[in-house]
């Protein structure tokens, strides 16, 4: 079977089991599995990176090709939840969007995973409170951080291009804060103001965890974009717009609601368009 539509299959077979209730959640083996057959049939391949803390997965042309600008998926926060107050065993996305948004860009890209996502949560210092409670702690960000500079060396590139999905789009925008290199900022149903999204939903705060919001007044100046679904009862749009208002009027970044999108509908039917989008209110040189 062609690796493309093995690796469709196996994600059509996996939520289609979840949904019916008559299959098991697929293991990190499967999961991973997935990951690989999406990527293989783009001519991808997986790569560990490794931080001072934790070890990331990637996935990248098996050939980089020099870039300006390399532009950086990062994934949502995968399985970290069977049920409103049930933590994962393990974050693995059973559906890696992030991934396969990336394989769709004919620029130079890569797709950087979050920390015990596709690694044995058994190692050190994966557990669970870095998928729930503290999934954007700043030693999460500072190991994210460090898999960037090492993408940029494979790729050679000068600045990078930071598209988040979800949970991705949350911790693309600290590491923007953080980082002199980045030159531009997309995020997909991303919960922005994390503080905001847990009294919409009703949910208890993210402690421990660092807030995009709360660094206004550095990313003020960064061009950005963010795409938020107007079906998207997960997320929803309270959160990009708490995080815009903290902006002053003059640089608060543009929040799009795409009417019919959900969380997970139809952000791939649409990418690379939307992307293109932003760019073209940007001009960013080497894009």
């Amino acid at each position: 079977m062609n690796p493309q539509r093995y690796g469709r299959a196996l994600l059509a077979s996996a939520w289609l089991g979840l949904l019916a209730g008559c299959v098991q959640v697929p293991d990190l083996a499967q999961r991973s599995h997935t990951a690989d057959a999406l990527a293989t049939a783009r001519g991808w391949q997986a790569t560990s990176l490794h931080s001072d803390s934790f070890r990331l997965r990637a996935y990248l042309p098996a050939a980089p090709a020099a870039a300006e600008v390399l532009t950086v998926y990062l994934e949502g926060d995968g399985l970290a939840w069977l049920g409103a107050s049930t933590p994962s065993d393990d974050p693995t996305p059973i559906n890696p969007l992030a991934l396969q948004l990336a394989l769709q860009d004919r620029q130079p890209a890569a797709y950087l995973a979050r920390p015990c996502q596709y690694e044995s949560t058994d190692q050190a210092p994966c557990r669970q409170a870095y998928w729930t409670r503290l999934r954007f702690a700043p030693e999460v960000v500072q190991a994210s951080s460090q898999a960037l500079d090492q993408l940029k060396q494979r790729f050679r590139a000068q600045r990078l291009l930071l598209v988040g999905y979800s949970g991705g789009g949350t911790l693309a925008a600290l590491l923007a804060a953080r980082r002199q290199d980045v030159a531009g900022l997309i995020t997909v149903a991303a919960s922005l103001d994390h503080r905001a999204w847990a009294q919409d939903k009703q949910l208890s705060a993210l402690s421990g965890s660092l807030n995009p919001g709360d660094d206004w007044q550095v990313l003020q100046w960064l061009p950005q974009r963010h795409y938020v679904g107007g079906q998207d009862s997960q997320v929803g749009r309270v959160p990009a717009d708490a995080y815009a208002a903290r902006f002053p009027p003059a640089r608060r970044p543009q929040v799009v609601a795409l009417p019919g999108f959900d969380h997970h509908c139809c952000w791939l039917q649409q990418w690379p368009a939307l992307k293109q989008e932003a760019l073209a209110h940007w001009q960013l040189p080497g894009m």
